[in-house]
């Protein structure tokens, strides 16, 4: 089983289930979980990261859901043979996750945040 790395940040405002599921989409998507990757059991991820197993169990029922992940009782939850497409969206969540929550430590309010990043995309 590849070693999966989640952080969750209870600061974010995103739900802890959202930011497992972007983190895990994001891992797939730059190949660092090819398919036929073992994502860790339930309760084990969900020790790890000191949350419910609900929590956990509902990120990969979304993941599964929409296609990057397939459950077998005898092997677990894996990466999907087809998951090697990237979903535009769910990388931005998470990009846009670790954005707000940097942006909250150095003490940031969302109109400078959000003035920062037009500024990155070269609007006024």
């Amino acid at each position: 089983m590849s070693t999966v790395r989640v952080v969750v940040d209870a600061s974010s405002g995103l739900a802890p289930w959202r930011q497992v599921q972007d983190q895990i989409i994001r891992l797939i998507s730059r190949g660092a979980l090819a398919p036929g990757t073992r994502l860790p059991p339930i309760r084990q991820l969900a020790g790890d990261l000191g949350l419910a197993s609900g929590t956990i169990a509902r990120a990969y029922r979304e993941l599964e859901a929409a296609g990057w992940v397939r459950t077998a009782r005898a092997r677990g939850t894996v990466v999907a043979e087809t998951a090697e497409r990237s979903d535009p969206a769910a990388l931005l969540r998470a990009a846009a996750a670790e954005f707000v929550s940097a942006a909250k430590e150095i003490g940031a309010d969302e109109e400078t945040a959000v003035s920062v990043v037009r500024k990155a995309y070269g609007s006024p």
